[in-house]
């Protein structure tokens, strides 16, 4: 007779229950959502560079836009062609406007944003009334200031503002050094239709 061996059987594996691998599961995710946070809490991790500075500009324009809506939120000024410009919390007013009351208003109202620091108050006062070809003149002769401010290699830049009175052109904002000044004012006073320059522009801290 053939005899046939008693071997031992294996012992049963238990299979881990549902709820086994569910928690497992929820403590792989829980660690992954950790290591998420502590980069996000630091903004980058030790190889990324900080970038204060694209802060910095984000906030400004921020700044730069609360203020030209509340300057259009007030009726006595909300007409006038303001130009703002901020840099780190400083603000440039610049423009012209027909009443010294609405030049110190502008300023009131551009102090009292968040996120302003100090207020540079360049408007001007307008002399007799402009007809309407003047007018028109000195609107075309702003675009064109802006345009070859912007073509310019050595200048290309949107934190110059222009205004212009009767062919005087005034230029305010934030340049890099004392030779965009020198460039800007000579790109300006090239234009068509332009007298004369007035220079406010400041350099960059």
């Amino acid at each position: 007779m053939t005899s046939r061996l008693n071997t031992p059987h294996a012992p049963d594996i238990a299979r881990p229950s549902s709820s086994t691998v569910r928690r497992a599961a929820l403590t792989l995710l829980s660690a992954l959502a950790l290591g998420a946070c502590s980069k996000t809490e630091t903004g980058m991790t030790a190889n990324e560079p900080p970038s204060a500075s694209v802060g910095n500009e984000i906030d400004d324009s921020v700044t730069t836009t609360r203020i030209k809506a509340a300057l259009l939120a007030e009726a006595d000024i909300k007409s006038l062609a303001i130009e703002v410009e901020t840099r780190k919390g400083e603000v440039i007013l610049s423009g012209h406007a027909q009443r010294q009351s609405q030049i110190e208003l502008a300023g009131r109202v551009a102090q009292g944003i968040s996120g302003v620091r100090q207020v540079n108050n360049q408007l001007a006062l307008t002399g007799p009334a402009e007809t309407v070809g003047e007018t028109t003149d000195d609107i075309l002769v702003t675009g064109r200031v802006k345009t070859a401010l912007l073509e310019d290699a050595l200048i290309k830049s949107f934190d110059i503002s222009v205004a212009t009175k009767k062919g005087d052109v005034r230029l305010t904002g934030f340049v890099d050094n004392q030779a965009q000044i020198d460039r800007s004012i000579a790109v300006a006073r090239a234009v068509q239709g332009v007298h004369s320059i007035h220079d406010e522009l400041q350099i960059k801290k």
